[in-house]
């Protein structure tokens, strides 16, 4: 299997293909994927999409994709890597934010991650602006393309809080969003989840934070939490070469057992019959 390697911190490309060039890829970098015009199959992993115009596609250093092109497709790539995140500290942190929240909440799992309607039509002409500077490359060509991206990867990561809990909708609150974003950057680090550590961050009572979590999101907040921690189990027994022993640690687990019960009781079948199968019961 070939690996592509980004040898900047990102890279813009933009090409019309009647199919793909690498059947398959696995890169060491992150990578958005806009489709202009054109249909045809997306494969990550196990899974497929019959992709269209419009479609953006997140796509993770663990993922290995391909495209089956039916119709005759325009592609936009953005590639980045996790320099791009660390060059930007201290200069502009929301991006720092946005951009970690997008890193850590990748779905591995096909299909477009555009969720909120409103936002097809901005990607869209934030992507023809960004060609549009860099076929002409005026004079701080670079500056702005650099702050179209920033805003790109702002939309995506509203897109991709949109879709983890059941019941977060478009016109959910910032402050439940903050709340999910704080449980996913801090996910390995089980004492900053206490309920009583994350109600003094957000200066909430430990009552209220619970039934508010509830009310926003249809579960609790320790099943939410257990939920994404299996969530990440999930792609680590798919994605990885780790040992059950070291998910268990990185992710806080009393030991393997434990991780083996609680997994079992969320997806019917424990861990390694899951990573053999790939398949939930």
């Amino acid at each position: 299997m070939r690996r592509a390697t980004l040898h900047q911190q990102y890279e813009i490309e933009w090409k019309e293909l009647e199919r793909f060039e690498k059947p398959l890829k696995h890169n060491n970098f992150f990578e958005l994927i806009y489709v202009m015009h054109g249909t045809g199959v997306q494969f990550v992993n196990n899974h497929q999409f019959n992709y269209r115009k419009g479609n953006l596609f997140l796509l993770t250093p663990q993922d290995v994709y391909s495209f089956d092109i039916d119709q005759k497709t325009n592609f936009f790539f953005l590639r980045f890597n996790e320099s791009y995140v660390r060059e930007k500290t201290g200069k502009d942190q929301d991006t720092v934010t946005h951009v970690a929240y997008i890193l850590q909440n990748a779905s591995h799992r096909p299909g477009c991650i555009l969720k909120n309607k409103t936002d097809k039509p901005l990607i869209a002409s934030l992507i023809n602006a960004i060609m549009d500077e860099h076929a002409r490359q005026q004079i701080y060509f670079t500056r702005i393309s650099e702050q179209i991206i920033s805003t790109i990867l702002t939309v995506v990561a509203r897109n991709i809080a949109l879709k983890l809990p059941k019941n977060i909708k478009e016109n959910t609150g910032e402050p439940i969003l903050e709340i999910l974003n704080y449980i996913q950057l801090n996910i390995f680090d089980p004492k900053k989840l206490h309920t009583e550590k994350l109600s003094h961050h957000f200066n909430i009572s430990t009552n209220y934070l619970g039934r508010y979590f509830k009310k926003q999101t249809g579960e609790t907040l320790q099943r939410y939490i257990t939920h994404y921690k299996i969530r990440l189990v999930e792609t680590r027994l798919l994605h990885s070469d780790m040992r059950m022993s070291e998910i268990a640690y990185e992710l806080g687990f009393t030991d393997e057992s434990h991780l083996n019960r609680i997994f079992k009781k969320y997806y019917g079948v424990n861990p390694s019959e899951f990573k053999k199968t790939g398949k939930k019961i």
